[in-house]
């Protein structure tokens, strides 16, 4: 059995393993447990460029003009949802009522006949809604949310309170579902959609529902705390599953998809190493679909997408995931499970890419091996390209790179078999286990031995936990752990609060190999509803004062970058209050994790193989070139198509270098590159036949928005394109990108101008908004007439009156008009604070010669509803436009 080198190789006999067997397949791989509850907000939050590559299945939003929440309805995220590839999105009818859990008009438990006829009038009007919409037939409903606790209590231990309590609901059921099958042909239903499966509930439920002829086209039910995952709980899935399946095959009754539409703790959320323990079963289970439950804020996929536009990672654990569509999942065997955080995996294999991809990891904070046996020669050849890549924990409202390369090589197997050690992140320094425990692996085979591989060149890395180092005058604070799994995940599951007194700092004793520049990442949340500070000092020497943006509480984890020259050995890395000679510094802020790494100094270039692209139409994989980059390339012929998700650190120019061979006339334009679904225009490929090099390179300079970008090539003829990479570098003698204040705007109206320390120029420009007539407006020159990227920096803190327990955010709307032109309506995000200033890019033309770009918000360009039941939400849309900082407009394409 041949094992891939390394430096710990001596530990191989103690590692747990994960043994995959690519000869014994499972089925067509489901890939559908990257939905979410409340995953959307509005059209464009999240953006498409999160949303497509992912490859969504479901999601579950409220009912139209829902009153539970202040944004999400399902009919106005359904059309960006179902462009980006979705299939069906669930509804919870009962998100109709505005309080959580639910006003109970009877006031009594179970619901009564008041209660319930004021259910069905609710419920007839959202199925009016839905039928008559141009999404009636991919709305599904969910006639009840967690009944076994709201409105029914048919959780409880007493005998006759659960007889009573269940004949009541199945009574309502039975009513809902025929009303809504009557008035909605064809129409689908899920349930009953408990908190915890019981397998008392659902017997009696499938006995009923057979009997009375409403059975649901979904069953579902929630896996919501950690302690799901342990087989010596009740609420364990693979058991739930199991025992479901034969309360079925006892009554007769043919398999019902299953949809597990709430999984997850808080403390799982956006943790690539916790989500796998969900999504690993679910899998294997071939369950329908499953969505990550609702803990805080809406519009963020559970949280995987930060801001708008910019992946966490989780986002980048779920882009594994998504990639192995098309594939059959083949066996895996996890470690014998004696704690609740276990290791897990899935794998798949593709026979027409002839690729096999793993995820693996979390549970564990010591290495592991992957074993897998059964590789195919004629899948692979001889020899096997292996890379590994990891993606970790980012922090609730950090972005994330893409996955780490850790290492990329060929191998031969012994005897079909490869072991492949998996030893973390390249971690170095004492920061406890935890940071492995938070990451998902992915292992991709392909056929080797011919081809270049990128030399895998890590940065000298170290994380140190807060709660580790030297804290004076604050608090050790534990989330995140199993027994406490509603609070959110803390790396190392605690962080340092309550650093308010003058004298609160905590010192880290860092120790690194060489002297230089380090960027220190402090890990941190901020509570205060304005930016905070902290003063930083690195070995006692010149102090300064490190700015916060604000987070949604302080349990939510976003990160700051700060570049710090430190000396080759021990240093000290110091957080505090305050300092003599700087001051006090504004506010507070809990500490979780500061990282470290080396810079070198160089541009980094992000390279992207054709092979591992998302693609579509008729495409073929090739493994044969010895000048091919990487394991292999691609060959997109007339209808075919490969996506990238090309990753930007921020707003700016980046030169993408396309290394292709495309016959044809010399010079003709073979391939056309598209940017976030938009051609751009003159990015195209052109055929280079002929010569010594196979493979030239076409390089076109493009705007990018921070976070992720998707970046297609698509033939423009019949004549085949032959993909090997694209390579994607910050260009450095980018032109400058013009600014426009927004105090040097033109306002009209309400519109006025504010100040704000921490707004561009320090002030903005607010009150824009309640009509056309409270507008901005300014004007630009472009020499050339084409496509332009406008940047707006804009602050939005506008909320709803609250919920139990989460922070009902809300979108503010934007209505654009260049020239003439209609207006298009864009919608920005809640940025947690009025003093965060985010940014989201907008696409517009402009002419040749003076254009006038203005701004309002005019609510009569907003979604409605008129007539629906008390209470309910009949204007769904704020008045106002958020507070605008300044706009950056650059062209999308240059020379």
């Amino acid at each position: 059995m041949a094992t891939v080198p390394a430096q710990a190789q001596e530990q191989q006999a103690t590692a747990q393993q994960l043994v995959v067997d690519l000869g014994t397949r499972t089925g067509e791989f489901r890939g559908a447990a990257s939905g979410a509850l409340y995953g959307l907000s509005d059209e464009g939050v999240p953006s498409d460029n999160t949303l497509e590559p992912l490859r969504l299945t479901t999601v579950n939003q409220k009912p139209p003009a829902g009153a539970q929440h202040p944004n999400g309805d399902a009919l106005v995220v359904a059309e960006p949802f179902f462009r980006t590839g979705g299939d069906y999105i669930q509804i919870n009818v009962q998100d109709m009522y505005a309080n959580w859990t639910y006003e109970n008009v009877g006031g009594v438990i179970p619901c009564n006949q008041v209660c319930f006829d004021n259910y069905m009038q609710k419920l007839a009007w959202v199925v009016d809604q839905v039928s008559n919409s141009p999404y009636a037939d991919r709305i599904v409903y969910v006639p009840f949310n967690e009944p076994d606790g709201i409105w029914y209590s048919t959780g409880t231990g007493n005998a006759a309170q659960y007889q009573t309590r269940m004949n009541a609901l199945m009574n309502h059921w039975k009513a809902a579902v025929e009303y809504i099958r009557e008035h909605h042909q064809g129409a689908r239903v899920m349930g009953t959609n408990d908190a915890l499966f019981r397998a008392r509930n659902y017997g009696d439920f499938l006995t009923f529902a057979r009997d009375n002829d409403v059975l649901p086209d979904f069953t579902s039910w929630h896996q919501l705390d950690s302690t799901g995952l342990n087989p010596l709980h009740g609420n364990y899935f693979r058991t739930n599953y199991q025992t479901y399946r034969n309360l079925e095959r006892e009554r007769g009754i043919a398999p019902i998809p299953i949809n597990i539409n709430e999984y997850g703790g808080n403390r799982d959320l956006t943790v690539p190493g916790q989500l796998l323990q969900y999504v690993a079963m679910f899998e294997e289970a071939k369950v329908d679909a499953g969505g990550k439950a609702y803990w805080t804020a809406a519009g963020l996929l559970g949280g995987d997408v930060v801001e708008t536009n910019k992946p966490g990672g989780g986002w980048w654990f779920y882009k594994m995931y998504a990639d192995l569509a098309g594939a059959d999942t083949v066996k895996v065997t996890p470690p014998t499970a004696t704690t609740i955080d276990k290791l897990e995996g899935i794998a798949a294999i593709d026979d027409s890419r002839r690729q096999a991809r793993i995820i693996a990891g979390g549970g564990t904070a010591t290495d592991f091996d992957v074993v897998i046996n059964n590789i195919d020669p004629e899948t692979f050849g001889d020899t096997v390209n292996v890379t590994l890549s990891a993606t970790t924990w980012s922090g609730q409202n950090s972005d994330a790179p893409p996955p780490l390369v850790l290492r990329d090589q060929d191998l031969a197997p012994e005897n079909g078999s490869l072991v492949i050690p998996v030893r973390g992140l390249g971690v170095h320094g004492s920061g406890g286990p935890n940071i492995d425990l938070m990451s998902a692996y992915e292992i991709v085979l392909s056929p080797g031995g011919a081809g270049s591989r990128q030399p895998v060149d890590l940065p000298w890395r170290a994380s140190y936990e807060a709660e580790l180092a030297t804290v004076t005058a604050g608090t050790i604070q534990t989330f995140g752990t199993p027994a406490n799994w509603n609070a959110a995940a803390t790396s190392g599951s605690r962080h340092v609060g309550n650093l308010t007194q003058n004298t609160s700092a905590v010192t880290f004793d860092v120790e690194v190999p060489e002297a230089g520049a380090y960027r220190l990442s402090i890990l941190y949340g901020n509570q205060t509803g304005q930016p905070s500070q902290q003063v930083l000092t690195v070995n006692g020497g010149s102090a300064q004062f490190v700015d916060y943006q604000a987070t949604l509480n302080f349990q939510w984890r976003t990160r700051k970058d700060v570049v710090i020259q430190l000396a080759a050995g021990t240093n000290q890395i110091r957080l505090a209050k305050s300092h003599p000679e700087l001051g006090v510094a504004v506010a507070q802020a809990s500490l979780d994790r500061i990282d470290l790494e080396r810079l070198s100094g160089g541009t980094v270039t992000r390279s992207y193989e054709a092979e591992r692209s998302q693609t579509k139409g008729d495409v073929t994989y090739e493994y044969d070139n010895h000048q091919q980059s990487g394991a292999g390339h691609l060959t997109l012929k007339r209808g075919g198509e490969a996506m990238f998700s090309v990753y930007a650190e921020e707003d700016g120019y980046y030169d993408l270098e396309f290394r292709h061979n495309s016959p044809g006339r010399p010079g003709s334009i073979t391939a056309n590159i598209g940017l976030d679904r938009r051609p751009v225009d003159g990015a195209v490929l052109r055929a280079n036949p002929g010569g010594g090099t196979f493979f030239k390179t076409d390089r076109h300079r493009l705007f990018l928005s921070a976070g992720v970008n998707r970046v297609t090539v698509q033939p423009a003829a019949n004549t085949p394109v032959r993909l090997d990479r694209l390579s994607v570098t910050r260009a450095s003698n980018a032109p400058t990108v013009r600014t426009v204040e927004a105090e040097a705007a033109t306002l009209t109206g309400s519109a006025a101008v504010q100040s704000h320390g921490y707004a561009s120029g320090g002030q903005y420009v607010g009150w824009v908004g309640q009509g056309p007539q409270n507008r901005l407006s300014f004007q630009v020159d472009v020499a050339q007439a084409g496509d332009y990227m406008l940047v707006v920096h804009y602050a939005n803190d506008e909320r709803d009156t609250g919920h139990v327990y989460n922070a009902d955010i809300i979108s503010r709307p934007i209505d654009f008009v260049v020239n003439s032109a209609d207006a298009t309506r864009y919608w920005f995000k809640n940025t947690w604070s009025w003093g965060n200033w985010w940014a989201r890019g907008v696409p517009v033309t402009l002419k040749a010669g003076t254009n006038t770009n203005t701004m309002y918000n005019d609510p009569a360009n907003g979604a409605t509803a008129s007539g629906c039941p008390t209470p309910c939400m009949p204007t769904l849309d704020s008045q106002w436009a958020p507070n605008l900082d300044r706009f950056d407009l650059a062209p999308i394409r240059v020379n």
